[in-house]
């Protein structure tokens, strides 16, 4: 993708974000972009960055830590990962995001907790729930959620800011809203369950559901086609 083209389409998610957030009657700061980067090189960050891109999302530690390296000198980048995390993975992710969205049992975030560093903030973490109930995917059934929760919000090193969730792929609005809805319901749940928590955020939508997950509260929305063009696979 050359420079132009990521700015068109930079542009181009943004206006469709601002125009959703209008039609949810939501103020115009209300929810933001996150990109998603995972197999785009360190040189398309950088290029998305100067175009006032601040929040990227990454599946894959390795390749995640060799961007954070090749971008170190973009001091306000805020990093983001959102894949499956094994257990002996965690001190990195401790060490080096700001972000975790993708929480789905008690012995990750006890292990965040504890390899958070003490100079850094609290690592903000998201549960990731399994809202279409697809054995084959990550994520916390819905009766596990609030358990996991508290347990979440008792740890030292971490703040639980909120939910995360892929829906299965469903053709039209309402049927794309459906689960959003679960989900935005669940976080309501918890708001009042955990008052003291900072619990304000819903990752929730991406290139093909952005609409939906807005008009259901969506206030991180995960975007990586509609930004960087198709994923490499090579």
């Amino acid at each position: 993708m050359t420079d132009n083209a990521l700015s068109a389409s930079l542009t181009h998610a943004r206006e469709r974000l601002t125009h959703a957030l209008i039609d949810a009657k939501r103020p115009e700061n209300d929810a933001s972009l996150l990109a998603v980067s995972k197999t785009k090189p360190a040189a398309m960050i950088r290029q998305a960055w100067s175009l006032g891109q601040r929040e990227f999302g990454e599946n894959y530690l390795q390749e995640a830590l060799d961007k954070q390296a090749e971008l170190a000198d973009l001091d306000d980048i805020v990093w983001h990962f959102i894949g499956p995390l094994q257990s002996n993975k965690t001190r990195a992710v401790a060490e080096n995001f700001a972000w975790m969205h993708s929480v789905d049992r008690l012995k990750i975030a006890k292990r965040l907790s504890e390899q958070r560093p003490e100079h850094l903030p609290p690592l903000n973490v998201c549960i990731q729930v399994n809202i279409s109930r697809e054995e084959s995917k990550s994520g916390v059934m819905l009766k596990d959620v609030a358990p996991l929760a508290e347990a979440i919000a008792r740890l030292p090193r971490l703040a639980l800011r909120g939910l995360m969730a892929i829906p299965a792929p469903a053709e039209g609005l309402d049927a794309q809203r459906a689960p959003l809805a679960e989900l935005r319901e669940l976080l309501q749940a918890l708001q009042a369950s955990l008052p003291d928590a900072p619990l304000d955020t819903l990752s929730m939508g991406m290139s093909d559901d952005l609409e939906a997950a807005v008009l259901e509260g969506a206030t991180l929305v995960r975007l990586g086609t509609a930004i960087f063009g198709a994923r490499n696979t090579t």
